[in-house]
């Protein structure tokens, strides 16, 4: 087979081959809106078009045309062991053999909820579905129908996936590709959300003031990672448990991308606080299609078949999944991955900070555990309005500057990046350097 790589203006004057990447591009855009499966992917706003995978393995990606890149996505989040961890494809192909879905319960579903129970002390019972989007949307619907109380409060930025009354100054694809809305969601369910900044407890309070005894919960991200990625103030996340006591209301973490990454029991370990209904998703999968939510047994009670809330799902705690999830968390635990996974996020921030440093352009470099982002701003970045302020031609020029060097990260500024336990000593300074590099441009 040709290698198109070979054919360059400089032999060809006249002509230059396409890519693969731009010939699936090209198709895809005949029959996918936007060629894409998910706006995000469609690298709009960064002047180029997207590439095509056809493999990954541990830190590394290849694309169809045979360029290798060192992965600091990894498939926005669930790869925490890498690409095609051994014990997970191990896993997947055993499950699969003896049949890959039953719409009936499998010792699977049973031994993964045990362990989330476990893991996860806030979690007394849990539900699997199939994205963290439904995980979310669960939620809401059981915090309504066990309080009784219609409102939502979420904050900025936080993105809960495409649920129609959380897709309001959402996050993620949606501050990437134009307005932090949606057309197609109906004034009144966007009217049942309050909308507030993150960070803000004097938001909140309001927001309670003026709508007594009508919020059923509050929803967020305990660290915010889909609008880049920033920190709750100190006692944030207590004071929202609080007011949600005090009110009534019930407390809801969106651990979907920081559940089992940032620390064995999540982000509400990390902080001490302990949330009424927690929404998983990512690493509970391995690489497959999941989602998850838990919560107290007296709330989770309501739901069908026990309770009046409903929610069902023809794949929901699916074998290969769980399968592929439960090999995934014990190879973490069995390997202490969290130790490793910080010492190796640690390293790369060093490193990182050091490249930064000989930067003329002010930027803001942010850190927790295993996952990053970088914002080319002057501003702390505490809330939505701070990382909006981040120049998105510098995120732009350093993303291609990269990319064509062979380091794939996020391509977008709202997103974040992550590390695995696959990625070695060589890889973070390999990036560092080539990060240096193109920051000259």
């Amino acid at each position: 087979m040709l290698d198109v790589r070979c054919w360059t203006l400089d032999v060809f004057p006249f002509f230059q081959m396409p890519s693969r990447s731009s010939e699936l591009f090209a198709a895809a855009l005949t029959r996918i809106p936007g060629g894409v499966n998910s706006p995000v992917r469609a690298f709009r706003g960064l002047g180029r078009e997207p590439f095509f995978v056809e493999r990954a393995h541990g830190s590394r990606i290849w694309d169809v045309d045979g360029n290798e890149y060192i992965d600091y996505v990894g498939t926005w989040g669930p790869a925490i062991l890498g690409h095609a961890p051994e014990v997970v494809v191990d896993a997947v192909r055993a499950a699969a053999a003896r049949g890959v879905s039953f719409g009936i319960p499998n010792p699977f579903e049973v031994e993964m909820a045990d362990l989330i129970c476990r893991w996860v002390p806030s979690i007394e019972k849990v539900r699997m579905v199939n994205s963290g989007t439904e995980a979310t949307m669960s939620c809401l619907r059981l915090a309504r129908g066990f309080t009784g109380r219609d409102k939502i409060i979420k904050f900025e930025g936080c993105y809960h996936g495409h649920v129609d009354a959380l897709l309001v100054q959402a996050g993620s694809g949606a501050l990437t590709h134009g307005r932090p809305d949606s057309a197609g969601v109906p004034a009144e369910f966007a009217a049942l959300t309050i909308c507030v900044p993150f960070n803000d407890i004097g938001a909140v309070r309001n927001a309670f003031r003026e709508n007594p005894k009508a919020i059923a919960a509050i929803i967020l991200e305990p660290i915010p990672a889909n609008a880049g990625l920033f920190f709750p103030c100190e006692d944030f996340l207590q004071d929202l448990r609080d007011e949600c006591d005090r009110n009534g209301a019930l407390l809801i973490f969106d651990e979907v991308m920081t559940g089992f990454r940032v620390a064995r029991g999540g982000a509400q370990e990390l902080f001490g606080v302990r949330p009424d209904l927690t929404a998983l998703g990512k690493v509970i999968g391995g690489g497959l299609p999941v989602g998850a939510f838990g919560g107290r047994a007296e709330i989770m009670n309501q739901l069908s078949p026990l309770g009046p809330v409903y929610q069902a799902g023809t794949l929901s705690g699916n074998p290969l999944a769980m399968a592929a999830g439960l090999a995934q968390l014990r190879e973490l635990e069995r390997g202490d991955g969290w130790k490793l996974l910080e010492r190796t996020g640690t390293h790369f921030e060093e490193l990182m900070r050091g490249a930064l440093r000989s930067l003329k352009l002010p930027w803001v470099f942010h850190r927790i555990g295993s996952m990053f982002c970088l914002f080319f701003t002057a501003d702390p970045v505490t809330d939505l309005a701070s990382a909006k302020r981040s120049d998105p031609e510098k995120f732009a020029q350093y993303f291609k500057a990269c990319l064509d060097r062979g380091i794939y990260f996020a391509p977008s500024q709202f997103e974040t990046g992550f590390v695995s336990t696959a990625h070695t000593v060589d890889d973070i300074e390999r990036t560092a350097a080539i990060v240096r590099e193109a920051l000259k441009l």
